[in-house]
């Protein structure tokens, strides 16, 4: 059956942006938004935008419909049997992967329903992830076929190795509760309070330095890969230049002045 003419001219990526929150939301509920080539190109594009927007501290990436993602389109990647269009493909979802990390601005992952396979995967590159009570993850590739090569990359950056071969290797789902405990999700609240617990994060967010936070992200994920003592090397030096940076200085002060701090961006 063909989907409703509404939902072919409709955005991928619809964008709200209120109060320093820009909200990114995954626009083919009908299908459970898979990552088709379209919707990686939208994704990209908001975000690439967003990262020169100084006006944004903070991303919310949704979803519409009854679930989050629920990875690549099938339907899709059977229509290419070319190696060459199936590796574009992927190499266009890793630099989206990518971009979730290196965007100066924390992005959090809104997750309700279901988020499997590349869904599971987006949810595990946001730098937090808050998750509704019935939402469940799952890693389905090797039940038809394909094992989750790509979306283990960032889920396994997530949760142990063994939670991460278990949901490689069978395909099965967990529940939120599991995926919380896995490491996988930072909160799971009821679906009611799910936008409320989002935006806790995002007015704390807010009240911080924006140079601060994106200048610690960066130095964050560079120095999680890194051996112990170069990652002490680059954390060391990241210290040491932070604290010569007005940003410090206002917040030191404000803090031995008893006083709240005002940041200059």
């Amino acid at each position: 059956m063909n989907a409703p003419l509404e939902s072919a001219v409709a955005p991928y990526v619809r964008v709200q942006a209120s109060e320093g929150v820009a909200t990114l939301t995954l626009n083919r509920g009908e299908r459970f938004n898979p990552l088709s080539r379209a919707m990686i190109a939208a994704l990209q594009a908001e975000l690439n935008r967003i990262e020169g927007d100084p006006s944004v501290r903070s991303v919310v990436l949704a979803a519409e419909g009854r679930g989050f993602c629920a990875g690549h389109d099938l339907k899709e990647l059977r229509a290419h049997p070319e190696l060459s269009w199936q590796q574009e493909l992927f190499g266009a979802c890793n630099a989206l992967m990518l971009s979730l990390t290196r965007l100066p601005q924390p992005v959090i992952a809104r997750v309700h329903g279901i988020a499997t396979a590349a869904g599971c995967q987006l949810v595990s590159m946001c730098d937090l992830a808050v998750a509704a009570e019935g939402a469940k993850f799952a890693l389905p590739g090797v039940n038809v076929g394909v094992f989750c090569t790509t979306p283990a990359v960032g889920v396994g950056r997530n949760v142990a190795r063994k939670r991460a071969m278990e949901l490689l290797i069978t395909g099965e789902p967990i529940d939120a509760a599991t995926a919380l405990a896995w490491g996988l999700v930072n909160r799971v609240v009821p679906a009611a309070e799910l936008d409320a617990a989002v935006a806790h994060f995002t007015r704390i967010i807010a009240g911080r330095s924006a140079r601060v936070i994106a200048r610690g992200k960066q130095a964050f994920y560079r120095q999680i890969e890194l051996s112990l003592p170069a990652a002490y090397d680059l954390a060391g030096n990241e210290m040491a230049c932070s604290l010569l940076d007005d940003a410090a200085h206002e917040g030191i002060d404000a803090f031995v002045g008893k006083r709240p701090p005002k940041w200059s961006e």
